[in-house]
């Protein structure tokens, strides 16, 4: 008998729409369906993102436990009282970046922020809404810059979203809007840069759908951190990539939490991973 996959494993992935539901039922399926008919009949906004954004743009289908609604963070209240009020369970996750609609043992995730706190919904992701049809029904779909930004920081042991950026960049890279991605990830450029590379190793006969002044202003941002060498302060921004792989080096060995100083230098109140949390929520 061979080894369990992890629960992070992609399971099968296919250019058939059917993998994303061979191994879900009706029931399952249908909860999905009625939670963004109920967003869309009280007109709470909201963006399709996961695993169906990802078919969309890439072509690409696999199984996925949830369905993940995209909202701003002053929407979460209303999404949970509106689940709510059709017998749904809902939760916030003490994680503080998404909250969970339940429906007996079917749900769906409503996520306001990537889980480093960096990539909050705001309203940009819906200008740059894309459109889309998901269980028979149309909706807006989280554009392909915002769920890079998003994917981008996702390093974990675990789990690690290298390839998905890699394949959205193959698939929509030469349509891009990379000026508004750029400006997403201003504070974070080298993160981008190495996503980059890793795409340009993957796929050396796609290279150009990357502008060249993308690249050049990139490398040209790490060459000039060669002239002016190390910082002074003694920081691992690991963290902003992994929750559990650098705290290890924060804890014991003097660096100081890279997250904890991009927080502050953003003036995030709250602290980290409960910048969104509203203190007195919890199970519903």
């Amino acid at each position: 008998m061979g080894e369990a996959r992890h629960p992070n494993h992609p399971g099968e992935l296919s250019t058939e729409a059917s993998a994303a539901e061979r191994m879900r039922d009706g029931d399952e399926l249908g909860a999905r369906a009625r939670a963004i008919q109920l967003m869309k009949q009280a007109q709470v906004p909201f963006l399709v993102g996961g695993a169906y954004a990802y078919a969309h743009y890439t072509g690409i289908y696999r199984d996925t436990k949830d369905l993940d609604l995209f909202v701003r963070p002053a929407d979460v209240e209303r999404a949970l009282e509106v689940l709510a009020s059709d017998g749904w369970r809902t939760e916030h996750h003490p994680d503080g970046w998404l909250a969970k609609g339940f429906k007996g043992e079917y749900f769906v995730d409503l996520i306001f922020s990537s889980g480093n706190g960096v990539a909050v919904v705001d309203e940009v992701w819906f200008e740059h809404a894309v459109p889309g049809r998901v269980f028979g029904q149309d909706v807006p779909l989280v554009p392909p810059e915002e769920m890079i930004w998003s994917k981008a920081f996702v390093m974990e042991r675990e789990r690690f979203d290298g390839a998905d950026v890699a394949h959205l960049l193959r698939a929509v890279g030469s349509r891009l809007e990379w000026d508004r991605l750029l400006r997403r990830f201003e504070r974070y450029w080298e993160v981008l840069l190495a996503q980059l590379m890793l795409f340009r190793f993957a796929y050396p006969s796609d290279r150009d759908v990357v502008p060249d002044r993308v690249m050049t202003g990139l490398l040209s941002r790490a060459v000039e951190t060669l002239k002016s060498g190390a910082e002074e302060e003694r920081v691992c921004r690991g963290d902003l990539m992994s929750r559990v792989n650098y705290r290890l080096d924060i804890d014991s060995w003097g660096y100081a939490s890279g997250r904890e100083r991009d927080e502050q230098e953003r003036g995030v109140i709250g602290g980290t991973g409960s910048e969104f949390q509203d203190p007195g929520s919890g199970v519903r």
